[in-house]
């Protein structure tokens, strides 16, 4: 795709620009921090994180928390509501990946359709200046906790 200004010439666009110009578009502007209009609510990382590669977010219910923090190399940011952990995972962490069920893929680190007074807690923070969890390592950790089979390496019909 193209797109063309004021002097007719173009700039293409691959579909993974697209991509990461219609999530900026969707999650710009929702609110950080505590809710109270019932619009959607994004996690707050702790004061002097970096994100240098934008920043989503994986919930799971917490049943399965505390088998994975033991399973992951690395863990970065995690936080808790009482039912879901969330993992701060670098953005486009979905990109041609799908998160086993039950686990919930958050653009933007926005939570869904919630209408919390207060966001979930934060229950772990790294030591370094990123909040990120590695989404491969977690992602193959869910898998194994759900017992389900990594999109990857499921039989392909001819």
């Amino acid at each position: 795709m193209a797109v063309s200004g004021a002097s007719g010439s173009g700039q293409a666009l691959d579909l993974d620009t697209l991509v990461r110009l219609g999530r900026t578009a969707r999650t710009t502007g929702a609110p950080d921090g505590p809710n109270r209009s019932g619009a959607p609510l994004r996690l707050v990382l702790p004061e002097g994180m970096t994100v240098p590669l934008g920043c989503d977010a994986v919930a799971v219910p917490a049943r399965f928390g505390s088998q994975l923090m033991p399973r992951l190399p690395r863990v970065g940011c995690v936080y808790a509501d009482g039912t879901h952990w969330w993992w701060i995972v670098p953005a486009d962490s979905d990109y041609a990946l799908r998160w086993p069920t039950p686990a919930h893929y958050a653009t933007g680190a926005v939570l869904p359709d919630t209408a919390r007074d207060q966001p979930p807690a934060l229950i772990h923070r790294p030591d370094g200046p990123v909040p990120y969890t590695p989404p491969i390592p977690l992602y193959l950790a869910l898998c194994r906790v759900t017992g389900a089979t990594p999109a990857w390496s499921r039989p392909v019909s001819a």
